[in-house]
């Protein structure tokens, strides 16, 4: 992916990548969503517009037709009372199941986790111009912190098969699953990483999606992707 400016312009800065997303300036890492929406793919990510090491942790923006050439937005999501912005996923709520669209065609959602003061919750904030601009839930968090330090980053997608929204997080050195009809009411359906995998350290960016064996349509697995950060195949931290 080309980096770009605002003009949708290629960067001729010799020490960026020319075929990588980057950020204008500052530290950029986790993507938290990449979605296709009225026709562009919107790529949202962990930024700090306040300095070039990790830290007050924003959700950057920018848009592309063709995933080739990117186009800068405005800063999605800020820091609030809650605290600051972690990673997250986001989806296109095609029949406005949570009801904070004004009409029935629906629109975009983000589920991401809040950090302050070591407590982890999960929060949502919608948009009603295709991702632009957005607005956090009054209600937030929708999930509460289970006792747990590390309760992180939220990957959701819809389950057209249970006509219900199915959220994987990371969960200390493991995974919990999570059920909602309306993106407001999440229920904890069960866990994984008990007995499994490495846990020399917290689990992280979780993802779970479903691939047909071989190409096989009529076989299919799902697929549980999850980054640790001690305890790789190749060794310290990865996935």
């Amino acid at each position: 992916m080309f980096h770009t400016s605002a003009s949708d312009e290629p960067h001729d800065d010799r020490h960026r990548p020319h075929f990588h997303f980057t950020a204008q300036k500052n530290w950029v890492n986790d993507p938290n969503g990449l979605v296709y929406y009225d026709g562009r793919f919107h790529l949202f990510y962990q930024y700090n517009p306040f300095g070039s090491r990790w830290g007050h942790m924003h959700w950057g923006h920018a848009e592309s037709a063709d995933l080739v050439g990117w186009r800068h937005l405005p800063i999605a999501l800020s820091p609030d009372r809650l605290g600051t912005i972690f990673s997250g996923s986001v989806v296109v709520d095609h029949q406005n199941t949570c009801g904070l669209f004004p009409t029935r065609q629906g629109g975009v959602a983000a589920i991401f986790t809040y950090f302050k003061w070591g407590l982890q919750r999960q929060g949502l904030a919608t948009s009603r111009d295709g991702g632009v601009t957005w607005e956090k839930y009054a209600g937030n968090p929708v999930i509460k912190n289970p006792l747990l330090i590390h309760f992180r980053d939220p990957k959701v997608f819809f389950h057209s098969q249970t006509g219900r929204w199915v959220m994987v997080i990371a969960a200390g050195d493991r995974v919990r699953f999570y059920s909602s009809g309306d993106l407001l009411d999440w229920k904890c359906t069960g866990s994984f990483g008990k007995g499994y995998g490495a846990h020399g350290g917290v689990w992280e960016c979780p993802d779970l999606f479903e691939l047909a064996v071989d190409g096989n349509k009529d076989k299919k697995k799902w697929v549980l992707l999850v980054s640790v950060q001690k305890g790789a195949p190749g060794g310290g931290a990865g996935t």
